[in-house]
């Protein structure tokens, strides 16, 4: 009988393992403004979704501030920040928090009042977005519902057109 159970095991274990591959990424099943948390640069303070404004669309960057495609993502969108200027955008990233601040400094995002960047520790939002590359942005509408995910290096007028 155990012999029996053993075979049947192995010849289920592979139908489950792909149903897990096929899986919906969870931004896809809840199309919503996730539940993140981060510590903010420079001061170290907790951003929350809550901290968010109501009725403004939101553009979320997982980042590395050491990665050459997101210091150039960066450069494109303060040269376009105008297209931006109700939208909230949020960076994070899970590297240490020198290294962010760095970033933050050498870019000067203290002059851009609508970005706010900083350090997600948990690694919750890598899951929740199913984070294989940097940079990946989520864009969000007005209504914090999902409008698109943008992976790599991408013109900021294609976000741009999104809103």
């Amino acid at each position: 009988m155990k012999k029996i159970l053993t075979y049947i095991a192995f010849i289920l274990a592979p139908v489950f393992s792909f149903a897990q591959a096929d899986a919906k990424p969870l931004y896809l099943q809840f199309p919503e403004v996730p539940p993140f948390s981060i510590l903010k640069v420079p001061d170290s303070t907790k951003f929350t979704k809550d901290h968010l404004t109501k009725r403004k669309a939101t553009l979320i960057i997982l980042f590395s501030p050491d990665c050459d495609h997101c210091q150039q993502e960066t450069r494109e969108l303060q040269k376009n920040i105008s297209l931006f200027k109700n939208v909230q955008i949020v960076m994070a990233a899970q590297l240490d928090y020198d290294l962010i601040k760095k970033f933050y400094d050498e870019f000067d995002l203290a002059s851009y009042p609508n970005i706010t960047v900083g350090r997600e520790g948990t690694f919750f939002l890598s899951t929740f977005f199913k984070n294989r590359t940097f940079p990946t942005l989520f864009l969000y509408n007005k209504k914090g519902k999902f409008v698109e995910r943008f992976e790599g290096s991408v013109p900021v007028q294609t976000i741009a057109e999104k809103l």
